[in-house]
């Protein structure tokens, strides 16, 4: 965690006798906690908190941090139960910070998304293996790619090997078949834009594609911005582009189409190594979760 993150966290930290914490913020505090906690073990996305005034201070601003905070013990024990190394707890659960520093990028507009993605690492649903992230589910895990550092496919292949021991041994009663993937990383425009050997693409290939559907509730502009910018603001004709992605999501735009948020899927027994070549994409829809950060 970045100490200026820390030092406001600290700052408004829920002491019992902190003059910042009022009746209101605390019943909210335990409120969050409690429903939380109530959902221990599940791996569904679960509705965002109300939005918070954060301009009050410290104390409202992270209330949602402290509701994590107080849910980390008890996800250990999860954790513990299911006899999940400790290394792998911890970089997991360090996903906070990670989020927290992209949310002060985001000038504070990254956060109501965040909220609700970390109630995930709380629950014990999602787990942060090598390069990728794996949200448990029925009989899918769900990919996510988080922001650490270059996607290079042998980074991508050890953690695809590391997943399919990790989960038969940690959650033996749950049987998966498929990866699945959500995300605008999986939009075939990208190849008109990026080289063949790119990292993105080599990950897209693994993946057959479901028909497209346009997502109800989500604006894929907006979240490629997020993800490739970290803004949801920056006005087009102003962006500093310094790679070869960016000049591509900016010129995409600047000619008036628009980026596809794409699900797609490939079978966990697939090599991990394997890259798929055709493209192809299958003809029934399937539930998949959208990647996270």
């Amino acid at each position: 965690m970045r100490p200026d993150d820390a030092a406001e966290i600290m700052a408004g930290w829920p002491d019992p006798d902190s003059p910042l914490w009022t009746p209101e913020l605390r019943w909210l505090l335990d409120r969050s906690t409690a429903l939380v906690h109530a959902d221990l073990g599940g791996h569904d996305w679960l509705s965002p908190g109300p939005a918070l005034p954060r301009d009050r201070g410290p104390a409202w601003r992270h209330l949602y941090v402290y509701a994590y905070l107080a849910l980390v013990d008890v996800v250990r024990e999860y954790h513990r139960a299911h006899g999940i190394p400790d290394a792998v707890s911890w970089v997991t659960l360090a996903d906070l910070g990670r989020n927290l520093a992209i949310d002060r990028r985001m000038h504070r507009e990254g956060w109501p998304i965040m909220q609700s993605w970390l109630t995930l690492h709380t629950r014990g649903g999602l787990y942060e293996l090598g390069r990728l992230q794996y949200q448990r589910g029925d009989t899918t895990l769900g990919l996510h790619v988080p922001e650490a550092g270059p996607m290079t496919p042998e980074a991508v292949a050890a953690s695809l090997d590391e997943a399919r021991a990790f989960f038969p041994r940690h959650f033996p009663d749950e049987h998966y078949r498929t990866f699945s993937c959500g995300s605008w990383l999986l939009d075939p425009q990208l190849r008109e834009y990026l080289p063949e050997d790119s990292n993105i693409l080599r990950f897209q290939r693994r993946f057959e594609l479901e028909p497209y559907e346009e997502p109800e509730g989500m604006n894929a502009d907006v979240e490629v911005l997020r993800f490739v910018f970290r803004t949801l603001t920056t006005p087009l004709d102003q962006p500093s582009c310094r790679t070869v992605l960016q000049r591509a999501v900016v010129d995409h735009l600047r000619a008036g189409r628009h980026w596809h948020w794409r699900r797609g899927r490939f079978p966990i027994s697939t090599p991990a190594g394997a890259d798929r070549t055709d493209g192809l994409e299958i003809g029934a829809a399937l539930n998949t979760w959208p990647t996270g950060n």
